[in-house]
């Protein structure tokens, strides 16, 4: 109760004053919707909100699949070979100061304005990094006894990453996990403001904006929060079916 009771208590109260603030100011519409109005505009249009959150899903799932995979891939190989680490570090740290989803019109005019492929890129090219750059933190700091040990027994160097090394990463992966499983769904939406099929979020919250729905809009935007926190709540979920149970030492006196 700890853990989810105060976070709940404050966005109840969050809630109730952002009502009370839009009911007693008499605010408009166009600039701050009451909760209320939200509530019914989400329910009123929950078949357009379902379909757009499944295919912006959609976008963000296949790209967080592929930016994981080729992270950890591109982790596992540049521990074993400074060259490819020498190669990705600098790439690493200047996607830090690129805004990955510029890349988005680009993407669009390489590929066709009718697919999707440009956004699930820009979500796997926003993953990639973060994954990168955990995962191969978690990889480096294996403990030496065990890499010995691995290393005297004459074991490959792939087996002592298999073994030894990808398991003491799990805490550093799961760490780039959360900032990245939010992220692809960031990515995925924002991609969609520069073209392409208009059934995801992105371009059902422009759309709605654009025709002074403004309700309906904040219900669109409702549901891209309800897909980030169900991206989260996977990678939370993931990470506590991996974690090993812990074993408890009883000692007896005789």
């Amino acid at each position: 109760m700890r853990s989810w009771l105060p976070p709940l208590l404050v966005g109840v109260t969050l809630i109730g004053l952002w009502q009370l603030l839009t009911v007693v100011a008499a605010v408009p519409s166009f600039l701050l919707p009451a909760p209320t109005a939200i509530a019914e505009a989400f329910h009123a249009n929950r078949s357009g909100v379902l379909d757009a959150t499944i295919a912006t899903g959609k976008n963000a799932l296949v790209g967080l699949v592929v930016g994981v995979a080729c992270g950890i891939v591109a982790a596992t190989v540049a521990v074993r070979f400074r060259m490819i680490d020498g190669l990705l570090s600098p790439l690493a740290a200047a996607a830090a100061a690129v805004p990955i989803v510029a890349l988005a019109p680009l993407l669009n005019s390489m590929y066709s304005t009718t697919t999707d492929l440009p956004r699930r890129l820009v979500a796997a090219i926003v993953v990639f990094f973060p994954l990168y750059v955990s995962t191969i933190k978690g990889l480096r700091q294996a403990p030496r006894v065990h890499v010995d040990l691995m290393t005297s027994y004459a074991a490959s160097g792939w087996q002592v990453t298999r073994a030894i090394r990808l398991p003491a990463a799990l805490p550093h992966l799961f760490t780039g996990l959360r900032i990245a499983a939010p992220g692809a769904v960031i990515a995925a939406i924002i991609a969609e403001y520069f073209g392409g099929p208009q059934h995801g979020l992105g371009s059902r919250i422009t759309s709605a904006a654009a025709n002074t729905a403004y309700p309906r809009a904040w219900a669109y935007v409702t549901a891209a929060m309800l897909l980030g926190l169900l991206f989260l709540a996977a990678v939370v979920i993931c990470e506590h079916l991996t974690r090993r149970p812990r074993t408890t030492v009883v000692w007896r006196s005789k």
